[in-house]
């Protein structure tokens, strides 16, 4: 009851989502309650701190992106507004105190379009669309906002903000070759927000296949990586350049030696590089093309993964948010240390990420957002003088933190010896005895699956009984090279046995009922999903994959796939294998070529306009269960992409899995 209490106290305008989840859950929660578009999100404060700009959703279920005086945060202006069934915010950024601009998504054209851009004063005034991301399509009818006369089209895109005060940002403008769906380089402009005045970042050509820009804190570029027949080159400028130097080229994944990430202030590059198995933060000194000695910072056990915190004022580092098994700062400034230490003291239990406006150091007020394993992110405004904090919001009001399951991070050891991390979700309510279990695969599968904080998918399954288990399995990020490169060319073989490794450690640790297992993913966990159900019939009772690939040669020959041709020949042959010398592996861990021995229930569903994974790949395997499984469902969503854009299809999406996973695993005889 005490943080109950404390909670009430410290967050006056927020109580309700805060401390609702200190009750027992009265009721299941409704799918939706899970995945409709978030009540808050993009939560940005001004570069002076004066302000929070933020999305919200209005009443009558209208998205609009608002701004609040952080001195009286009851005082919100709503600056644009977006039809839901047209568009989505996709991003929102200051541009100066008075000026912020915003990314968005057309709903209308599929997965086929580029991304908008928008800007607007904080009052609401002088609004302006700066980049219609619509092949052939009038931005009137996708977005229904106003049409400046002049607009970039669809070749170009937001890249990030300049931090000078100006009204201007960049952007990069994309070229193509004649083969590839994706773009093939890009080169950065700035663009007035106002005038829609166009102009270089920099002067001279650049490098080849120019893809990845780091500029520095002056907004001028001087970091681009690129990739050129296998190989992973890093290419640097000074400012005042008018050509670039290699700094770095290697084979990639192989034999490169580090990744750039960022500049501070100073004009330092940091870079994140392996030491001792493990991926660290670095300085990188550009006179002598050298890493430091030591690394200034690393997380045993983990990869480094984390973002800078930087004073633009005084062009200092003043602090890093990194994750290891759950999200963390170190912060090196006292100042800053010292908030950091009264937030967690008024809410404790919970990961309280903390944001300070671009003069970090003078910023009057902090913007935390406040998560746990069993609640939502949730934002406040924390006053450095007072040391009040003022709630803004949950991403999703209506949950209860006793309608989601505990988490933890444990790691196990598979079949051969690796020891596999994993997050394991519980049950919301507690039960005796093993539960029905779910293996929860990530996609990919070159990346990091997931954190201890709050788990959308995790969560939803947990709030239906469920022990959800989510193997970061090898050939995944962030747990060293060595259980990245374990992955190499094992789609179907080791990295498959991990999963079931997960499934049995779990059914030993008391936790999963041996019987009632399935197993489910998108994208490559798509895929996993059904090797899983073929490899593991006794294992796994029942799937659910949406997204996922059926075929590995048709990862190769799809021509409405957005493989590059670089992918195809260099990076694809060495993650999943070659085509032509590994056509043996392709056969035996191509689920569409083993269909006939899928038997248990199935639900797929694909998107009707995914580049990444044709839905080819979906009606290739429905049709080659046909005559050999009376048990399997494939849902198609015609204006879905890679993923699920819309909440229509997410609510309908999961409550269908809800029925499936009831009836087919928990309930199943």
């Amino acid at each position: 009851m005490r943080r109950n209490r404390l909670l009430r106290l410290t967050f006056p305008l927020c109580v309700a989502a805060l401390s609702c989840g200190a009750r027992a859950a009265d009721e299941l929660p409704a799918v939706a309650s899970f995945f409709q578009t978030p009540q808050i999100s993009h939560v940005s404060l001004s570069p002076g701190g004066g302000h929070v700009a933020m999305t919200i959703i209005l009443s009558d279920g209208t998205p609009a992106l608002a701004v609040r005086d952080t001195a009286a945060p009851t005082n919100v202006k709503v600056v644009s507004q977006l039809d839901p069934q047209m568009a989505a915010f996709h991003d929102v950024h200051w541009i100066n105190d008075k000026r912020i601009g915003y990314t968005v998504k057309n709903l209308h054209m599929g997965a086929r379009t580029n991304l908008d851009e928008f800007a607007v004063d904080r009052d609401g005034g002088a609004s302006k669309h700066l980049i219609n991301g619509n092949w052939g399509f009038k931005p009137e009818k996708a977005i229904g906002t106003l049409i400046a006369p002049r607009m970039l089209t669809a070749d170009y895109a937001f890249h990030s903000v300049t931090y000078d005060g100006s009204d201007d940002i960049m952007v990069e403008k994309y070229t193509w070759n004649n083969t590839d769906l994706a773009p093939a380089s890009s080169r950065l402009y700035r663009l007035n927000t106002r005038t829609a005045s166009l102009s270089s970042a920099f002067e001279g050509p650049q490098p080849e296949s120019s893809k990845e820009w780091i500029t520095d804190g002056n907004a001028v570029p001087r970091i681009v990586m690129s990739e050129v027949k296998g190989r992973c080159i890093t290419s640097y400028r000074q400012p005042e350049d008018t050509s670039w130097q290699q700094i770095d080229s290697g084979e990639c994944f192989k034999s490169k030696r580090f990744t750039p990430l960022f500049f501070d202030g100073a004009d330092t590059l940091f870079v994140q590089a392996v030491h001792k198995d493990l991926a660290a933060l670095f300085r990188y000194d550009l006179k002598t093309r050298k890493l430091a000695a030591e690394p200034i910072m690393a997380t045993p056990g983990f990869d480094f993964a984390g973002a800078p915190v930087i004073d633009y004022a005084s062009k200092r580092l003043v602090g890093i948010h990194f994750t290891t098994d759950a999200g963390g700062t170190v912060w090196l400034d006292a100042a800053l240390k010292a908030d950091q230490a009264k937030i967690d003291a008024a809410l404790p239990g919970f990961i309280n990420t903390v944001q300070c406006a671009r003069q970090c150091l003078a910023s009057p007020v902090l913007l935390v957002s406040s998560t746990s394993d069993r609640q939502p992110t949730q934002y406040a405004l924390y006053t450095r003088a007072s040391g009040q904090l003022v709630g803004l919001g949950s991403i999703h009001p209506a949950l209860k933190a006793a309608q989601s399951g505990a988490r933890g991070f444990y790691r196990y050891t598979a079949r051969d010896g690796r020891v596999i991390p994993a997050y394991v979700t519980m049950p919301a309510l507690k039960a005796a005895g093993p539960q029905p279990a779910v293996v929860l695969v990530h996609g990919g599968p070159g990346v990091r699956g997931a954190s201890w904080e709050w788990d959308q998918q995790a969560a939803f399954l947990s709030s239906r009984g469920y022990v959800v288990i989510q193997p970061e399995f090898r050939g995944g990020a962030g747990f060293g090279a060595a259980h990245f490169e374990a992955g190499w060319k094992q789609w179907g073989g080791a990295m498959q046995d991990d999963l079931a490794d997960a499934a049995r450690w779990a059914v030993k640790q008391g936790w999963a009922d041996p019987w009632r297992i399935g197993i489910m993913g998108a994208s490559y966990g798509g895929y996993a999903t059904l090797m899983g159900l073929i490899k593991e019939p006794q294992l796994f009772r029942a799937g659910v994959e949406w997204a996922g690939v059926s075929d590995l040669k048709l990862m190769f020959t799809s021509f409405e796939s957005d493989a590059s041709e670089e992918n195809l020949g260099y990076s694809m042959r060495t993650l999943i294998g070659d085509p032509d010398t590994d056509a043996e592996l392709f056969r035996k861990n191509s689920p569409l070529l083993r269909a006939a021995e899928l038997k248990q229930p199935l639900l797929m569903a694909h998107g009707g306009d995914d580049r990444r994974v044709p839905v080819d790949h979906a009606n290739r395997f429905a049709n080659a269960l046909r005559g050999h499984n009376d048990q399997a469902t494939l849902l198609i969503y015609d204006n879905e992409g890679h993923g699920w854009r819309t909440e229509q299809t997410r609510v309908d999406f999961w409550g269908r899995v809800d029925a499936f996973l009831d009836k087919n695993l928990k309930h199943a005889q």
